[in-house]
């Protein structure tokens, strides 16, 4: 299928996207250094390796800057997260953090896909600079690779549209417009680490500590939500609680559209104001009901109530899993509602996972229109987004995500059981690994961990995790045999 410039190419841009994560691996020598906890040259070795390699496939294919072949973007996506992932299990591994693969590849999938999910039972335990590497892991695959990428290297070669839309979480897929140009990407990528920035410094003025501040801030910037405490952000303040929230409410909004709200374009946000409204009204609705489920049925208090209810439904909504208490032990219909939500997830082209709010949107009136055709089969009522028609091509491209997505899900929880996994806890697990949201039910949600999950438990777990974050489409593409024909 592939021409050897076409492979060349694919290879000059993974060792772009090694150096990166080679670079970002040294910074967790700071804290090896500042809190001595004994693993700096050991750190500073995978470090060097992953550099290395990078470096080494840069220079050697330096030359090599453009591919021809537009379905080479889902096998170069594709491939993004597996070397990632692979490279990311150095700490794991080398800081003695596990002896086992196994462990390691959930571990280092889970933060580069921002997951959530974790196999370690006692994260506190872990050295500093393996946790700076965890959250690390998920700040830097929360925004997409491809979109930083992208926007450090704009003369890359590939066509920009197929390879933004094949990493399917950062694509509005209503239109190209958010996409025609590398202005646009790196307008997002300034917004994402604007974010950042401000929420660290909101956080440390709320009285955490900067080294919480960060590790925080990176992990729910990106909807990951792992954390340097086995109990997630259960012990954090009130204050801190809330904040975090809004960094994960802000990080599940389309980052074009919090672009133009920050430049105070007014009249572009009228414009593409249906997806964000649907989504705050879902997060509304689901937090009082949550809200009343703890007051009246759990018997929490009208304080207590409102910080839980709000902060957990926010967390399930955007897909990050940060936990503020064990939601298992809530009312049964409020945990399914919780798992609902992180299907659903949040606006196309923020960090967030699962469907995406855009798709149920046009999944709801679609079915709302074939139900009004019924009743007047003459009328034409087309699917709009924003006042303008969504073609039946886009609603068609929706309706065959979620049944694909649906059927991966189920699949997942038989081959889970298949596995010696629970029903409960399978369902659990396929949900949090598929849509990105992390935490399951029973052992694995939340404050358990997967520790107990035996390995090819484990390893359909990851598949999950990538599959999620692609959504499904992309990687499955790979294996038609159409695909690899000239």
């Amino acid at each position: 299928m592939k021409n050897a410039a076409d492979w060349k190419a694919l290879l000059r841009f993974l060792g772009v996207i090694l150096m990166a994560e080679g670079s970002l691996m040294a910074l967790c020598m700071v804290p090896a250094i500042h809190f001595a906890d004994g693993t700096l040259w050991r750190i500073a070795a995978c470090a060097a390796a992953t550099l290395a390699v990078g470096g080494a496939l840069w220079h050697t294919f330096r030359n090599d800057k453009e591919i021809h072949d537009r379905r080479m973007s889902y096998l170069l996506v594709t491939v993004l997260w597996l070397v990632l992932s692979l490279f990311a299990t150095l700490p794991f591994l080398t800081t003695g953090s596990t002896r086992s693969v196994t462990v390691a590849w959930f571990e280092a999938m889970s933060g580069v896909t921002s997951c959530g999910a974790t196999a370690f039972a006692d994260v506190g335990a872990l050295p500093a600079s393996v946790l700076l590497w965890r959250s690390m892991t998920q700040w830097f695959g929360g925004f997409g690779v491809v979109l930083l990428v992208l926007a450090l290297s704009p003369r890359m070669g590939i066509n920009k549209y197929s390879l933004y839309t094949a990493e399917a979480s950062g694509a509005d897929n209503t239109g190209k417009t958010s996409v025609r140009t590398t202005v646009t990407v790196r307008r997002t990528l300034a917004v994402y680490l604007t974010l950042t920035a401000v929420f660290i410094i909101l956080l440390a003025v709320s009285g955490m500590q900067i080294w919480d501040a960060v590790n925080l801030t990176f992990t729910n910037i990106s909807s990951g939500g792992f954390s340097v405490n086995s109990d997630s952000i259960a012990s954090l303040s009130h204050t801190q609680q809330y904040l975090l929230a809004a960094a994960m409410l802000l990080s599940g909004v389309n980052f074009t559209l919090l672009f133009m709200l920050f430049t105070f374009r007014w009249r572009l946000v009228r414009n593409k104001m249906d997806q964000l409204r649907f989504y705050l009204i879902i997060c509304l609705l689901a937090s009082a009901f949550v809200v009343l489920a703890l007051h009246y049925h759990t018997g929490y208090g009208w304080n207590d109530a409102l910080r839980l209810g709000t902060v957990q439904t926010v967390s399930a909504l955007t897909t990050t899993g940060s936990v503020i208490g064990d939601y298992t032990q809530w009312w049964t219909p409020a945990v399914f509602l919780l798992l609902m939500l992180g299907i659903c997830g949040g606006m196309a082209g923020s960090t967030s996972g699962g469907l995406k709010v855009m798709r149920v949107l046009i999944l709801w009136r679609n079915a709302r229109g074939i139900l009004r055709n019924r009743l007047h089969p003459n009328a034409v009522d087309p699917v709009k987004l924003n006042g303008r028609p969504v073609s039946g091509h886009i609603t068609n491209n929706v309706m065959v995500i979620f049944m694909v997505f649906g059927a991966t899900l189920m699949l997942g929880v038989m081959v889970l059981m298949l596995c010696g996994v629970s029903p409960t806890e399978a369902i659990g697990a396929s949900v949090g690994c598929l849509t990105g949201y992390g935490p399951g039910l029973g052992a694995s949600g939340g404050f358990g961990s997967y520790a107990a999950f035996s390995h090819p438990a484990m390893w359909v777990c990851t598949l999950l995790m990538i599959l999620g974050r692609l959504e499904c489409m992309t990687v499955i593409i790979l294996f038609l045999p159409r695909f690899w024909r000239k």
